[in-house]
C-alpha cells in the first residue's frame, strides 16, 4: 500500500506492507531509493507514523545515501534530455538573471562525468543535462552558483554574498548536492 508522511518539512513516499506474524516495524531504503516500511498487522497508524518520526534522521540519512537517478543511455534520448535541459535552464537563467543582470555568451549544455556546471572567463555557462533529474532546490542552486561566477569567478566571501541573495540556504542545498552521485 503507497503511503506518504511529512519528514522535515519534506513529503516522504513510502510502501506500507503489514503481516499478521511480525512482530515489530522494520524500515528499508532500497538501492532504487524507495522506502518499504513492513508492519504487524494491528499496530495502529499513528502508531506507525510516530515510529516514522522518531526514525527520520536514520531515514534521511539512508534516502540521501540512495539519491541516484537512471540517466539514458540511448543517444537519442540522451539528445531529448538535452532538449528539455536547455528549455529548464533557460527559463531558470531568465528568472534568476532578472534580479543579476548579468550578460553570459553562450549556454551550452554537456552530457558531463563530474561537474554539474561551470563558468568560463569569457561568459560561457556550461550545464550538465543531467541536472533535470534533480530536485528543483538544487537545479536552482546550481543555476544561480555558475550564474554568480560571471561577476566573481573564484569561490570567495564575495561570491557565496551573491549566491545568498538568492539563495539564502545554499550551504545546506550545497551539501545535498554533494550526496548525489552524477
Amino acid at each position: 500500500m503507497k503511503k506518504q508522511i511529512i519528514i522535515n518539512c519534506q513529503k516522504v513516499d513510502y510502501t506500507l506492507k503489514r503481516y499478521r506474524r511480525q512482530k515489530k516495524i522494520n524500515m528499508i531504503v532500497h538501492q532504487d531509493g524507495s522506502l518499504v516500511v513492513t508492519a504487524p498487522k494491528l499496530i495502529s497508524q499513528k502508531f506507525l507514523e510516530k515510529t516514522l518520526q522518531e526514525n527520520s534522521q536514520w531515514i534521511e540519512e539512508r534516502l540521501n545515501k540512495k539519491k541516484t537517478f537512471q540517466v539514458p543511455t540511448d543517444e537519442k534520448e540522451i539528445r531529448r534530455a538535452k532538449k528539455k535541459a536547455r528549455k529548464v535552464i533557460e527559463e531558470k537563467l531568465d528568472f534568476f538573471n532578472q534580479y543579476y543582470q548579468f550578460s553570459f555568451t553562450t549556454i551550452s549544455i554537456r552530457n558531463q562525468k563530474t561537474r554539474w556546471g561551470s563558468c568560463s572567463s569569457t561568459g560561457s555557462l556550461n550545464f550538465n543535462y543531467k541536472l533535470i533529474y534533480l530536485s528543483e532546490k538544487l537545479l536552482d542552486y546550481v543555476v544561480v552558483h555558475e550564474l554568480c561566477h560571471l561577476w566573481e569567478m573564484n569561490h570567495s566571501v564575495n561570491f557565496w554574498n551573491l549566491v545568498a541573495k538568492r539563495i539564502p540556504d545554499f550551504k545546506e542545498r550545497r551539501k545535498d548536492l554533494k550526496k548525489v552521485r552524477i
